[in-house]
């Protein structure tokens, strides 16, 4: 069967919140903004009357459930709401927004975000409707290179596991960057997938988009007027950033009272780590790929009840009491590249398997996607009593191998034509 030639638009907008009070998730309110968050979306579609996918990627540490939102995008744009993949950068120094889903473990929504929710949730779709209004005809690449500020944040010491600094443990420091670049040569969109959390600016009391943000900020400014740099955050629940605030206080590197000190390195950290990712990324999109003009553009969702674990819910966090959790996967396959979105945190164990079942080479896991219940590692983690398998509320045996099964059949479905 014949595709139309592949389209695409890329918008984005301002979700800088203009009062800090009570947006902050992990500690008391931050007294500053260092760097604006911004909502930036991509629409891709297959011909100008084909089928049509969003991405869009948000610098908040996380979204509740996204249902209202991506039919309230359906609704403006005429893309299906399983068709639109919403992807929070979980910088850690940024709002979250949206309900907690039932079973999952997440932070508590306070009034105030609840009410920056609902400005977020106006200014995604005002991108949206943007980008999909900038179609122009584009060609579509995709490459990897390792980039080497991330580090794995499961160690064992003192006889049990916990967060740490574990420059011996796994690590998947490939940075995937698909790139949409019009027929002038100009690139209208990359899309940056790495696993690391954004956390380098944590423990300051500053508002940040932090690593995600610096690295998509710092891209666009290379690439030049008109390009968006979207982030996608890979399999992140063990990896860490090489260097940031609260690990190097922890080594003695920052007295830890935020003074000018600790803020100056804390920010040379995050320039540094964004600026390595921001050059490979535009050295990426513009050498060196094969492109491809035509192809198919799908999308998929499915919604699978797991059984519910109860968790030790600390300050902060909620989990309502239910028999199942909903886990959401989500693909949207742009020719060969598929993004599988997951609603929680993904382990890099749990991403390599996703990753080796796809029918797709170029599958890109997207955490925290369309919702966030919590961790999601491997089976192994949850005898080892892990940070992610302790944050976990699916019960042991269930999260990757629904992860992995589900994944592996909804790419597939993008790929023969199957309801998903």
């Amino acid at each position: 069967m014949m595709t139309d030639h592949l389209v695409a638009g890329a918008a984005s907008a301002d979700i800088t919140p203009a009062d800090l009070r009570g947006l902050n998730p992990f500690g008391p309110d931050w007294t500053s903004v260092h760097d604006p968050l911004r909502a930036r979306a991509l629409v891709v579609g297959e011909g100008e009357a084909g089928e049509r996918v969003a991405l869009v990627a948000l610098d908040v540490v996380e979204v509740g459930d996204t249902t209202a939102l991506r039919d309230h995008i359906e609704q403006a744009t005429g893309i299906p709401a399983d068709h639109i993949l919403l992807a929070p950068s979980h910088a850690h120094n940024s709002p979250r927004v949206g309900l907690v889903p039932p079973g999952g473990m997440a932070r508590v929504p306070t009034p105030e975000s609840l009410a920056y929710t609902a400005l977020v949730e106006d200014a995604v779709v005002t991108a949206v409707r943007a980008a999909a209004g900038r179609l122009r005809p584009v060609a579509l690449g995709v490459a990897s290179e390792a980039v080497d500020v991330n580090v794995c944040r499961e160690a064992y010491a003192d006889g049990a596991w916990g967060l740490g600094y574990a420059p011996d443990g796994l690590s998947d420091k490939t940075l995937t960057c698909v790139s949409l670049v019009g027929e002038d040569g100009a690139v209208v969109a990359v899309v940056m997938n790495y696993a690391v959390h954004s956390t380098v600016l944590l423990g300051l009391p500053e508002a940040s988009a932090d690593l995600a943000g610096a690295a998509c900020a710092q891209a666009e400014d290379l690439l030049g007027p008109g390009a968006v740099a979207l982030w996608t955050a890979g399999s992140l629940g063990d990896q860490a950033p090489k260097v940031e605030f609260l690990s190097a206080q922890a080594a003695g590197l920052v007295t830890g009272d935020g003074g000018e000190r600790d803020r100056a390195f804390a920010h040379r950290a995050l320039d540094a780590q964004g600026h390595l990712l921001a050059v490979t990324a535009v050295r990426l999109a513009r050498q060196g790929q094969r492109r491809c003009a035509t192809a198919p553009v799908r999308g998929a969702l499915r919604v699978i009840p797991c059984p519910a674990r109860r968790l030790d819910v600390p300050p902060g966090m909620e989990q309502a009491d239910v028999d199942t959790v909903d886990l959401t996967l989500t693909t949207l396959r742009i020719g060969p590249v598929a993004f599988a979105g997951v609603s929680g945190e993904v382990t890099v164990p749990v991403g390599h398997a996703v990753m080796a079942a796809s029918p797709l080479a170029s599958t890109l896991v997207v955490t925290n996607a369309n919702a966030r219940i919590g961790y999601l590692p491997a089976d192994e983690s949850y005898l080892r009593h892990t940070q992610a398998a302790d944050g976990c509320p699916i019960a042991h045996g269930h999260a990757a191998a629904t992860i992995v099964a589900g994944l592996a059949d909804l790419v597939g479905a993008t790929l023969d034509g199957r309801a998903a």
